[in-house]
């Protein structure tokens, strides 16, 4: 008997223990969520109705552009790309399995430039994101070392399921570069830095994001905001 006590002592013992290591690292990657966040303006959002950029990219020799008006608290997008003569304008939580192919194909595009835009706030919103803290580690392109945050998203559900990014900070937090993998593969899809930090409204975001040569490039024009009780729109300077 003294045996049983004395194992179910120590069974709860070691199940305190766990649940207080886990409970640490939650504390720890929220604050570290927080930190990313705040080094971007994520507390003035909340204030946010609307928010207006064009995504630009360059692949190769082709070079696409798209233009988003997104309504974050009511989640509406309006969408005009350089192929279209009219805009196309949606709520997100209306998209279903009975959407269009040609609509569903426009929200994917969303989803792509709204997380090349605003990859620091989604860390903080996607709480369903692991982040693991590795430390300082080489820059992969060029000198110099960061501190490195592993990013990982749930392997189904969401918009980026499975995918990983390396992605690497200054000393206030603020991306200077990234490694994406596809899917959580081992083989690296995308490398590229996070440059050309501007203030548009109380947001602070990276305009300009280049690889290792000429072959790939995204970049931000017109990015504006505009706050709750505003009808003038505050553009990046």
């Amino acid at each position: 008997m003294k045996l049983y006590v004395k194992y179910f002592l120590w069974l709860l013992l070691m199940t305190g223990i766990v649940a207080c290591a886990g409970h640490d690292i939650e504390t720890r990657q929220m604050t570290l969520r927080q930190s990313i966040g705040n080094a971007c303006g994520i507390d003035y959002f909340p204030q946010v109705e609307q928010i207006q950029y064009m995504y630009n990219v360059k692949v190769g020799d082709n070079q696409t552009s798209r233009f988003w008006i997104w309504q974050p608290k009511l989640d509406r997008v309006t969408f005009k790309g350089t192929n279209y003569q009219e805009a196309v304008s949606y709520y997100r939580h209306e998209i279903d399995k009975t959407a269009s192919s040609a609509l569903k194909k426009v929200d994917a595009w969303f989803v792509n430039d709204n997380y090349w835009l605003l990859f620091p706030f989604h860390i903080v919103w996607d709480t369903d994101a692991k982040l693991e803290d590795i430390g300082r580690r080489k820059l992969p392109l060029g000198g110099g070392n960061a501190r490195c945050v592993v990013t990982t998203f749930p392997a189904s559900g969401g918009p980026t399921p499975g995918d990983v990014y390396e992605i690497y900070l200054d000393e206030n937090y603020r991306l200077m570069q990234w490694v994406y993998r596809r899917g959580g593969s081992e083989e690296t899809t995308r490398v590229t830095t996070w440059e050309n930090y501007r203030q548009a409204g109380p947001l602070v975001l990276s305009l300009n994001h280049r690889a290792g040569d000429d072959n790939f490039r995204v970049w931000f024009t017109g990015v504006g905001v505009k706050l709750a009780g505003s009808d003038s729109w505050m553009f990046s300077e």
